[in-house]
C-alpha cells in the first residue's frame, strides 16, 4: 500500500491520466483484432501513440499546468503533408474519449508532451511502450513518471494486457508508486487494489529471467551467459515493454537485464523512469550494468549509465558479478 505523502495530488493525476489513456489504447487495439485497422503499416500504433499522449498531457495540464512533459512523440509529424489521414484518425479517437475535442486542441495536447528541455521538475512519458507487442495484441505499457531534482518521485505504469495474476484470464493493471511511500496495483476494470512485492528468492539457480521478445532491445547472448553462470534453468518470461518491470515487481520473475547491444547507445528516461520506481518501492533494486544508480539529471537520456539491471534485490550483486565475469560490465574497481 502507498502511505500518505505530499505527492498525493500528483499520484492521483498520474493514475487518472494513464487509466484514461488505456481506454483509448484498448479501443485502437481491438480495432486491429476486428480488422478495422490494418497493422502492416504500423498506423494503429501511431494512432494509439499520439492519442495516448494527447489524453495523458490533457490530464496533466488540467492538474499541473506549469509542469513540462518530456515525451517520445512530437506532434509536428501529424502536420506534415501526407499524414492527414493519420491526424484525422487520432483526432477521431481522442474526441470520442474527450467530448468535443477539436483538432487544434488535440494537437496542442500532443505538443505539450514534446518538451525538449528539462528543469527541476518535469514529467516523462512513453505513451505506448512496446509498439510491436501492441501490434501483436500482446503486452505494452503506458509509462508516466514525475522527476524532481533528478529523482523519480511518482510513477504510474499501466499495463492494459497484463494478467491480474499470472495465468489469470482477467487483465489490466496500473502500478502506482511514490518514492519512499510504497507501491500498489489497481485493476483497470474494477479498481480493486492488488498488493505488489518482489520475490524473496535467494537461490539464483531457481531464478527466472524476464526478457524482451525483441532481441534488438537487449543482448540475448550475453543474458544466456549470465544465466549459465548463475545456474538458471527456468525458462525466461518473455514480453515487451516496461511490463517487464511490473512482472519483476510482483515476483513473477526475479531478474530483468537490458544489456547494451551496441557501443555508445544511450537509454531514454521514459523507457525506465516509471518501471524503476515501481520495482524499488516493491522492495527490489535497479542500477545500470556497472552497479551505478540511474541518473535522471541529464535530460532525455541516461547519459551517465550503461544498460539497466533490475532484480528482486537479493540477487542483484550476483548478477553484477556475472556481468563483470563475462566482460560486459566494468571491473568492480573500474
Amino acid at each position: 500500500m502507498i502511505e500518505e505523502t505530499s505527492y498525493q495530488a500528483e499520484l492521483r493525476a498520474a493514475i487518472e491520466a494513464v487509466t484514461a489513456s488505456a481506454a483509448l489504447c484498448r479501443e485502437v487495439q481491438q480495432a486491429i483484432g476486428r480488422g478495422v485497422l490494418e497493422k502492416a503499416d504500423r498506423s494503429p500504433v501511431t494512432v494509439a501513440d499520439f492519442g495516448s499522449q494527447a489524453i495523458v498531457c490533457r490530464t496533466l495540464a488540467a492538474h499541473f499546468p506549469d509542469d513540462p512533459v518530456v515525451g517520445e512523440e512530437d506532434g509536428d509529424v501529424l502536420r506534415e503533408t501526407g499524414n492527414e489521414a493519420i491526424k484525422s484518425r487520432v483526432v477521431e479517437y481522442v474526441s470520442s474519449h474527450v467530448s468535443g475535442a477539436s483538432e487544434a486542441e488535440v494537437l496542442s495536447w500532443i505538443d505539450r508532451g514534446g518538451d525538449k528541455a528539462h528543469g527541476s521538475r518535469f514529467w516523462t512519458l512513453d505513451p505506448i511502450d512496446g509498439t510491436k507487442g501492441f501490434l501483436r495484441n500482446e503486452q505494452y505499457a503506458i509509462a508516466l513518471a514525475l522527476i524532481e531534482d533528478g529523482e523519480v518521485q511518482v510513477a504510474a505504469l499501466c499495463c492494459p494486457n497484463l494478467p491480474v495474476e499470472e495465468g489469470d484470464d482477467r487483465a489490466g493493471l496500473v502500478f502506482a508508486a511514490v518514492r519512499g511511500a510504497g507501491v500498489e496495483a489497481h485493476e483497470l476494470d474494477n479498481k480493486q487494489t492488488v498488493a505488489v512485492s518482489v520475490s524473496a528468492l535467494a537461490d539464483s539457480s531457481e531464478a527466472r529471467f524476464c526478457e524482451s521478445v525483441e532481441s534488438g532491445h537487449s543482448s540475448h547472448d550475453d543474458a544466456a551467459e549470465v544465466a549459465s553462470g548463475l545456474g538458471i534453468t527456468q525458462p525466461s518470461v518473455r514480453l515487451d515493454s516496461q511490463a517487464k518491470y511490473a512482472v519483476v515487481a510482483r515476483g513473477d520473475a526475479d531478474i530483468y537485464m537490458r544489456l547494451p547491444t551496441r557501443p555508445g547507445y544511450v537509454e531514454r528516461i521514459w523507457d525506465h523512469a516509471a518501471g524503476m520506481l515501481v520495482i524499488v518501492e516493491a522492495g527490489g533494486k535497479v542500477t545500470d550494468i556497472d552497479g551505478k544508480p540511474l541518473d535522471f539529471t541529464r535530460g532525455r537520456g541516461l547519459e551517465n549509465n550503461r544498460g539497466v539491471i533490475a532484480t528482486n534485490g537479493v540477487l542483484h550483486d550476483s548478477v553484477l558479478r556475472e556481468l563483470r565475469r563475462i566482460g560486459v560490465a566494468a571491473p568492480a574497481n573500474g
